[in-house]
């Protein structure tokens, strides 16, 4: 049975969607690679073996763990808890080369808590660079609200991960990481910034939020104990989702062949959330 999909850009591969992954998981890109082939997302690595290359991942929907790993709970820490969810494959409602269409259902003890409309593209900026448009629409199509948190809203400061998710390469130096407004770790994570660099041995990406929603968003960055970059959406409150709403948000990534410059990064984001 076909549990992976192909992505390619301008006639080449760019990347593989795990699409039925094993029990508990949840669907994924990766490998995902530069035009010029250069992997830039890792899959199980041994520091954390729930990070999958470029997925949506969420710690905590209504108490379930949408993400892997241990849970942090309050007043107690990381714990390993019988919460894990699970986000299956309902079906294609478009699939061509360069992108799909997909129908997912977020379901934790045989119940559906929300239903993902996912939208994925590929497009070409240049030579040596490429968009990634990844959009997630998430709907609590229940009688009950619901919200989504993180770590940091249930007590671990900083750790407001949750959302789009992009575990890079690791490699014997850490990443570089900057933004318009700074460079360093210190400058980017957990602030608003309309786009976010991470720049490693050949290679570079540049997250930017597509809406003004997902611009109001704090991004997650790591690059020393981990390299990996998020869009949070619940970095210090929790997200009420109430009865018959829908969450919407969309990041564009380039991924880009060599090293950018602030100057560099800032234009081809203005390319790609235009293209």
């Amino acid at each position: 049975m076909t549990t992976t999909a192909l992505l390619s850009c301008a006639g080449r591969p760019v990347g593989r969607y795990t699409y039925l992954p094993a029990p508990g998981g949840r669907p994924y890109l990766h490998p995902v690679t530069t035009l010029g082939g250069t992997p830039v997302t890792e899959e199980h690595p041994a520091d954390h073996l729930h990070h999958l290359g470029t997925s949506v991942a969420v710690p905590d929907v209504a108490g379930h763990n949408f993400w892997g790993g241990r849970t942090f709970v309050r007043d107690q820490g990381p714990t390993a808890l019988d919460n894990h969810g699970v986000q299956r494959h309902l079906g294609w409602k478009l699939r061509d080369p360069d992108g799909f269409v997909e129908e997912l259902s977020w379901e934790a003890d045989d119940t559906e808590l929300l239903r993902e409309h996912r939208t994925v593209a590929a497009a070409e900026l240049s030579d040596t660079a490429w968009a990634l448009d990844f959009s997630f629409s998430l709907t609590n199509r229940g009688s009950s609200d619901l919200s989504i948190g993180s770590p940091a809203t249930n007590g671990r400061p900083g750790a407001g991960y949750g959302g789009f998710f992009w575990r890079a390469p690791k490699e014997p130096a850490a990443p570089a990481v900057f933004s318009g407004l700074g460079d360093g770790d210190e400058a980017v994570h957990g602030r608003v910034a309309d786009w976010v660099a991470m720049s490693g041995d050949g290679w570079t990406l540049v997250f930017a939020g597509a809406t003004a929603e997902t611009r109001q968003d704090p991004w997650f960055v790591r690059t020393t104990e981990y390299p990996g970059v998020g869009s949070s959406l619940a970095a210090a409150h929790r997200l009420p989702v109430p009865a018959g709403a829908t969450v919407v948000r969309r990041v564009v990534t380039v991924i880009a062949d060599g090293r950018l410059d602030r100057a560099a990064a800032a234009a081809y984001v203005r390319r790609a959330v235009t293209a």
